[in-house]
């Protein structure tokens, strides 16, 4: 009688790289007692070299421009390509390989207001005297003037272009968006609200559902357009106004907003009455905001010369970027891979920082990826523990930012105890009382 059996090479229990042979392990938690303590401690050594080996600061793109810097914009269908326009009117574009100056432009006697690369890999830019298109992949010697220039209904503020058509919106001084067909000379819609003629600062295509435009101004105002009636559909007014409205790349439904009252509101389209999260943590108006290509965090820039970078679901910043030279953050925004973020403050420079600190790009051996795998995941157990959580949360924040959130602390408590009083005293006790997150709303418009 012949018999087979199962035989398998001492190779598969070898360690990658090793001789030696693995020896089976017993999981049975009766022979390991203080496993958790060694987790733990091991959790405590992963936070701490973590915090050890945070270097987000890469580096500045080539030397910048000579004023400050107020429009960015990237290219989607590039992982290197970056635009940057600045106050004295010249136009650049970047190659982040290099972090070297590839196209420049006098494009526009002032501010450059807005900056967005088409579809087809051009650039449309716009100020006060109007809106050009550029093409940026051409030498700069070849391309000294602009493919075609609108000026009908200026002066505009910002650009946005449609995901996937040959059409892009830019908003005006007017209160009024104009929606441009790229072939086209005049615009092919007009849409404003009824008798609203204040600043429309910002415009945003939605990148899911492609006909639906947000827009915010100066008179506080949020505002969804829909091109396919060609009709605003909700208006919303909130406390202050805002700077910047951009849309969730991967939900239709959730937009943020940029607000001069230090945070940034995330709403849910199909329900103004309240915000569906408030980021906290500026001293100063936030000046942009941005989602992540995968839509989970969001970057924010503000005129407390930081960077902020917050996850979608959580109120306070798992991160803040700064350095002594950076003056105040116009614009913010990620790289499409989702693993840098790229900066353009006040003083003309653009900064290239990590999104997650202590992370090294290059190839990783498989030891030490599952290494820094299994820290995280310990991190994440143990992260609620309070020395872990003191340590992961901790920065070393400038003194003037130190200063002005104590103060701000103090101020927004003593607002609050001032209501609290009032209520105490008066009919308002037998109000409901308000979440924070329905404070910030003034009024809806339908």
């Amino acid at each position: 009688m012949k018999i087979k059996a199962l035989t398998r090479p001492t190779t598969v229990q070898q360690a990658p790289g090793s001789d030696n042979q693995r020896a089976p392990r017993n999981l049975a938690p009766e022979i390991h007692p203080f496993e958790r303590a060694r987790e733990y401690q091991r959790a405590l050594n992963a936070v701490k070299l973590e915090r050890m080996f945070a270097k987000p600061f890469l580096g500045q793109l080539g030397s910048g421009h000579v004023q400050g810097i107020y429009s960015m914009c990237k290219d989607k269908n590039s992982l290197s390509s970056v635009a940057s326009g600045s106050g004295d009117g010249i136009v650049k574009v970047w190659d982040l390989t290099s972090r070297e100056e590839v196209w420049k432009a006098s494009a526009h006697n002032n501010v450059v207001k807005g900056l967005t690369f088409t579809n087809d890999k051009k650039l449309l830019s716009c100020a006060t005297d109007g809106i050009k298109l550029w093409d940026p992949y051409t030498p700069a010697s070849d391309n000294t003037s602009p493919l075609a220039s609108w000026q009908e209904g200026g002066p505009y503020t910002s650009l946005s272009v449609h995901r996937t058509g040959n059409v892009f919106a830019a908003s005006s001084g007017a209160g009024c968006i104009r929606v441009w067909d790229l072939e086209q000379s005049t615009a092919a819609q007009t849409i404003q609200w009824p008798n609203h003629t204040d600043t429309i600062t910002d415009v945003c295509f939605n990148q899911v559902e492609t006909s639906i435009i947000a827009s915010v101004g100066t008179d506080r105002s949020v505002i969804l357009f829909d091109l396919r009636t060609n009709m605003p559909v909700v208006k919303t007014v909130l406390k202050f106004a805002a700077n910047r409205v951009v849309f969730n790349p991967m939900e239709a439904m959730n937009l943020a907003v940029a607000s001069e009252d230090h945070n940034v509101y995330v709403f849910d389209a199909r329900n103004f009455n309240k915000a569906q999260n408030i980021h906290k943590g500026h001293v100063a108006a936030v000046m942009d905001v941005e989602f992540s290509p995968t839509g989970e965090e969001l970057v924010t820039g503000s005129y407390d010369r930081t960077i902020r970078i917050f996850k979608r679901d959580q109120g306070s910043s798992r991160d803040m970027y700064h350095t002594k030279r950076m003056q105040r953050v116009f614009r913010t925004m990620w790289t499409m891979d989702s693993k840098y973020l790229i900066s353009g403050s006040d003083d003309g420079n653009l900064r290239l920082w990590r999104a997650n600190a202590s992370e090294r790009s290059g190839v990783k051996s498989t030891k030490q990826r599952q290494a820094l795998e299994y820290n995280k995941a310990l991190t994440e157990r143990f992260g609620h523990m309070p020395e872990i959580r003191r340590i992961s949360r901790h920065r070393h924040v400038p003194k003037v930012i130190k200063k002005a959130g104590e103060i701000k602390r103090e101020e927004l408590a003593a607002i609050k105890r001032r209501e609290e009083n009032e209520r105490k005293h008066s009919a308002k006790k037998f109000e409901k009382r308000k979440s924070e997150r329905e404070k910030a709303i003034l009024a809806k418009v339908q």
